[in-house]
């Protein structure tokens, strides 16, 4: 595709992997990073790559495993804590706004018993009215102990939950099996913007999911890759991360593979261990994270 690679986001030394990316409107680059208690895992840079802001634990608390982020239509910061079992909105500024679930407590989302928690919250999406989608998925892998006596926490099934953008539950589904219509792990969401329909990553089965924004099943796609995460750039065109496969991948929206950047696992130029949730400037230059290795890989756009 052209691209080239450049590392330019300076993250304090000795951090963690990197998470997950997110840009605002205003083009200021947000780094989500995997840092132990004490030290910040939120950084804002601005166009120039400038560090703008930073984001303790006096904020928003130490994120037990930092996972997924987004940036909604108002600029508000979204971050997404899997073992804290938690998914916090924060003001432009760096205020938290709104807290889902409870931190520390794991369980299941049960609207008419008035429970309303997060097992393992991995990533995060907006409809165009601002509708969220929560996804779910770790909680097929470990921790899993639905045989506990906890009577909050006796499902664990990969998810997706649909709140109104107050917070409002409207619905839930469930992956919960193998096959079509099913999935094994809600690793990554992105909203289609001409439809509607809510796209899963399923990680572990190389694979995408598609349901209708109400939660009826559409299709599944197969895919040869790790389906890691998925982004809808600002021009509609959606993304693929393939997590340890090293690689980012351009689809249409029938899931076909158009075009790939990356040059496969590792920590070299343009290498990846695991990549994931990614960010597009105004340029066209693609950012992502990588979660073993404490940096930013832009892909720079070639010119036109």
């Amino acid at each position: 595709m052209g691209f080239t690679y450049a590392y330019p986001i300076a993250l304090p030394e000795g951090g963690g992997g990197v998470s997950a990316v997110a840009m605002n409107s205003k083009g200021y680059l947000w780094v989500f990073q995997r840092n132990a208690a004490g030290k910040p895992q939120l950084f804002e840079f601005d166009p120039h790559q400038k560090l703008v802001r930073t984001i303790g634990d006096d904020v928003i608390t130490h994120q037990y495993k930092p996972h997924g982020m987004a940036v909604d239509a108002q600029d508000n910061v979204w971050i997404c804590d899997a073992n804290g079992s938690t998914v916090k909105k924060q003001s432009p500024d760096g205020k938290v706004l709104m807290t889902i679930g409870v931190r520390g407590k794991r369980g299941d989302w049960d609207e008419a018993r008035g429970q309303r928690l997060l097992w393992q919250p991995l990533d995060i999406a907006f409809a165009p009215n601002g509708d969220i989608y929560i996804s779910e998925g770790h909680a097929n892998e470990s921790p899993n102990d639905t045989d506990s006596a906890d009577p909050a926490n006796n499902i664990g099934a990969a998810r997706i939950i649909h709140l109104e953008k107050n917070g409002k539950f409207i619905n839930q589904w469930f992956g919960n099996s193998v096959g079509q219509g099913r999935f094994s792990m809600a690793h990554g969401v992105a909203i289609d913007p001409n439809t509607g329909n809510v796209w899963i990553a399923d990680r572990e089965q190389y694979r995408l999911v598609v349901y209708t924004r109400d939660g009826k099943f559409v299709k599944t796609i197969q895919m040869r890759n790790l389906t890691c995460a998925l982004y809808v750039d600002p021009r509609g065109q959606l993304w693929m991360a393939t997590g340890e496969d090293g690689q980012i991948v351009k689809l249409d929206w029938g899931g076909n593979i158009l075009a790939a950047i990356g040059n496969g696992s590792g920590a070299g130029l343009g290498q990846f261990h695991e990549s994931n949730y990614m960010a597009m400037d105004s340029h066209g230059n693609l950012y992502t994270g990588d979660t073993t290795i404490g940096r930013v890989t832009e892909m720079v756009a070639p010119k036109k």
